[in-house]
């Protein structure tokens, strides 16, 4: 059901002093080029009118601003697509509009993707200027066989210059890579993490590469590395990040506590966030307890609470310490035992699979070799 009405209550916060975390995330859907493993909603165009789209995007924070208004912004991102194609002077606009409209944390965390290829020598920079704080880099891979075979457009010398800007740039920074790509062996993904880890990152996000329908890799017949393998060199890698410490704090991201990406748990955590611009999407919980969409340009549309119990539990388990249980009942009205297959839950614990507390359920180590397994059994059949 879609609302366009202006009765709609504020959002709920835990507590007067607002401590819930409040984001705003901003897509920017275009990149030079399409790389051919993703299924992420992005374009390549030329000539974009790039002031245009911004104004449009004040509009949309304009219009959730009166849903809002109580709510204190702890953090911005800025993803994509390739959100570093946006002129920094542009990006600077949209986070002044942000603190005109919202109160904004003394800790706020800014983070914009970038892409090597966008690496002028003085982008980084210019992105600090604007109020960037926190700058993940899309490397991907740090050999020149495999960013061609993954569509890079940079090489790994592109790759390391820019690695070197952002990090005597940025104090809190993270990189992207992906392994288990197709005939990688385990001896070469084992010296590019020791490469990874030597470069000093205080965040890293590891994918494992899967072959998504509609995708170029899916069309060309690509096939990922075999599963057991993939398995293997998951493990290997969850064991050597955590002794050059870079713990394990969601399925695919490490990083000590102070480090964590305050923006992506909130996703996971279940707080409210409001995605603006084409393909974003966010998510608000009002004070009567109802949860809303943000899927269209300045459109609310209402979640019934088992759709949100079910994106929960989704969310929730890629986390280290699992779902909170009272978090969860309050973020969508139900109980996770009420919702949740509970013969599926004992069999998973069982099993070793799952551990629960009397406050969290959550993945074991062996649990998250197979998460979606364990999910889709925690799923109740209609």
């Amino acid at each position: 059901m879609t609302i366009k009405t202006n009765n709609i209550p504020k959002p709920r916060s835990d507590t007067k002093t607002n401590i819930r975390p409040f984001g705003i995330y901003i897509h920017w859907p275009y990149c030079k080029s399409k790389c051919p493993y993703c299924d992420f909603f992005s374009s390549v165009k030329k000539d974009i009118e790039q002031e245009k789209i911004i104004s449009d995007y004040i509009e949309e924070l304009k219009f959730y601003h009166q849903y809002t208004t109580d709510e204190k912004v702890s953090s911005i991102f800025f993803g994509g697509g390739t959100p570093s194609l946006i002129k920094p002077a542009l990006i600077e606009k949209l986070i002044t509009e942000i603190t005109k409209l919202w109160k904004v944390k003394t800790d706020v965390e800014i983070s914009l993707e970038a892409n090597p290829n966008t690496d002028d020598g003085t982008l980084f920079l210019n992105l600090k200027t604007a109020g960037i704080n926190r700058l993940s880099l899309g490397v991907q891979a740090l050999n020149d066989t495999d960013l061609k075979f993954l569509g890079r457009t940079h090489n790994l010398h592109q790759a390391l210059t820019s690695i070197d800007h952002v990090l005597n740039t940025f104090d809190n920074h993270s990189m992207d890579l992906i392994y288990a790509r197709p005939h990688q062996k385990a001896k070469d993904w084992q010296k590019e993490l020791e490469q990874a880890t030597s470069f000093g990152f205080k965040h890293l996000s590891l994918y494992q590469l899967t072959i998504e329908e509609s995708t170029v890799f899916a069309k060309k017949g690509i096939t990922p590395l075999e599963e057991e393998q993939a398995v293997i060199m998951y493990e290997d890698t969850v064991s050597y990040l955590k002794s050059k410490g870079y713990p394990r704090y969601e399925v695919s991201n490490f990083a000590t506590k102070e480090y964590e990406c305050k923006h992506n748990k909130i996703y996971w955590q279940g707080d409210n966030y409001l995605g603006i611009g084409m393909g974003a999407h966010g998510r608000i919980q009002t004070t009567n307890k109802k949860i809303y969409a943000t899927t269209h340009r300045c459109q609310l549309e209402e979640l019934s609470p088992k759709e949100r119990a079910e994106e929960l539990l989704f969310m929730g388990l890629r986390l280290k310490e699992g779902i909170n249980k009272t978090l969860y009942l309050n973020r969508c009205g139900i109980e996770l035992e009420q919702y949740i297959n509970t013969t599926a839950k004992q069999e998973m614990i069982n099993l070793k699979l799952l551990k629960e507390t009397n406050s969290h359920l959550r993945l074991t180590p062996q649990g998250f070799l197979v998460m979606n397994k364990v999910i889709e059994e925690l799923i109740p059949q209609d």
